[in-house]
Formats: C-alpha cells, sequence, structure tokens
C-alpha cells in the first residue's frame, strides 16, 4: 500500500517578520497616518515585547521598502500608506511632471465617472464637506491650509468612486504630483484652478460626462501651471 504524500511542514517564521506585518498593519490601517512620526525604538521595544534588534530589523526592512523614512535627529516617519504606494511614488519620482499628471488625470477623470455614477449620499457629502473646506481656506488666505484642502479635495474626488485599489494606486501619484509640485518658485498656490465645484454638482447630479469634462477643466489648468512654472525656472 503507498505511503501518503507527506504535508510539507513550513518553517517557523522569524519574530522580526511578525513585527513587520504588525507595523505595516498600524500604518495601512491609519493609525500611523503619512507624514506622523512613529514612536522612538524604546517605546516600540515595550509595546511590542520584543528585542531591540528585532524592532530594528524590522524598521530597516520598512525602511527599505520605502514606507518609512529615517530622519537624522528627529526621528522615523511614515513615508507612504502601503508598499503598492511606496513603489508607485518611487516610481512616479523618476518621471516627468506631465507625465504623471497625464496619470493622475486618467484617474481622476475615471473615478469623478463612477462617482456620478454611484450618487453615493456618504460619499458626495464628504466631497461637498472637502470643497467647503477648500473655499474657506481661500477665503481666510491660509497658504498651506489651503494646500491641504487642494489634496484632500483631490483625494476625496478619487474615493468618492468606492474603489479602495483606485484610491491607493492614486495616492502614490498624488504624493508627488500635488503634494510636490503643486506650488510655484514663490511658494503660491494655483488659487484659480477651476472646475472643483463643478465635479461636485456633476457628481451630485449624476452626470457622469459633466463631471470628466470638470476634471478635464482643472487637469488643463494644472498643466498650464506646471508648464508655466518650468519656464520660470529655465528663464
Amino acid at each position: 500500500m503507498p505511503e501518503p504524500d507527506a504535508t510539507p511542514i513550513s518553517p517557523p517564521r522569524k519574530v522580526s517578520e511578525l513585527v513587520v506585518e504588525h507595523l505595516t498593519d498600524l500604518v495601512e490601517r491609519g493609525e500611523w497616518p503619512v507624514g506622523s512620526r512613529i514612536p522612538a525604538e524604546p517605546e516600540l521595544v515595550r509595546r511590542l515585547g520584543v528585542g531591540r534588534n528585532t524592532v530594528r530589523e524590522a524598521v530597516r526592512a520598512l525602511e527599505h521598502a520605502g514606507i518609512l523614512e529615517p530622519r537624522r535627529g528627529d526621528g522615523t516617519y511614515v513615508r507612504a500608506a502601503s508598499g503598492l504606494d511606496a513603489a508607485i511614488g518611487r516610481r512616479a519620482r523618476t518621471s516627468d511632471a506631465l507625465q504623471v499628471l497625464d496619470v493622475r488625470s486618467v484617474l481622476e477623470r475615471g473615478a469623478a465617472r463612477i462617482a456620478a455614477s454611484r450618487r453615493d449620499d456618504g460619499a458626495l457629502a464628504a466631497l461637498r464637506g472637502a470643497l467647503a473646506a477648500q473655499e474657506e481656506a481661500a477665503r481666510g488666505g491660509d497658504e498651506q491650509a489651503f494646500r491641504a484642502a487642494d489634496v484632500a479635495f483631490h483625494s476625496e474626488l478619487v474615493r468618492s468612486a468606492g474603489n479602495d485599489l483606485l484610491a491607493e494606486l492614486y495616492e502614490g501619484i498624488d504624493h508627488v504630483l500635488v503634494r510636490t509640485l503643486a506650488t510655484d518658485a514663490h511658494g503660491r498656490h494655483h488659487r484659480d484652478v477651476p472646475g472643483h465645484r463643478e465635479v461636485v454638482e456633476a457628481v451630485a447630479a449624476g452626470d457622469v460626462d459633466a463631471a470628466e469634462r470638470a476634471v478635464e477643466t482643472t487637469m488643463a489648468a494644472v498643466r498650464t501651471h506646471l508648464v508655466d512654472r518650468s519656464a520660470g525656472e529655465d528663464a
């Protein structure tokens, strides 16, 4: 009688691998948001109940993956919300800004069409709230608040499509273009970008074509802004 095939036994996993998974989960769940500083090494050792070397190995692995970023004399910060986000961000940073804008335009136009077709009340309320925050920041003349509100509006538009993968793909592009290239050489944000209120109205009306056109209007203005910015730097 033939002997049954033995079931392969997986080798025990390293503690550092489990710590990497745990830390990654904290980032992906938003408990450690992008831009935040993670707890210092002694605090992580205490919280996780593992050795100092294990914590260092796990943190270095996430730094190598592009999720964490060490800043000399200031600790370690969250650089990307996931490994996919980090990979997209690395690739986008090596691309021409206008190429990145093309990709962002495709994602936003598609998201706007889906959002208009869904007409989800919760997503629409969040989108209206993001628009109101941006308009309030513009009226108040707070450049930093306006830039943050602009980033939040575009991200909220993509999230309103209700597709987590689409939102994650967009975030990798967004970190490079919206957060890094949205200001000109004098630090002024392009406050005159049109299309935001129009896209909200189109989503609310369920008009997929109008939603896409509104995004195209915004992207055209951003493209002009980038071209003018580049021309100014070359002059």
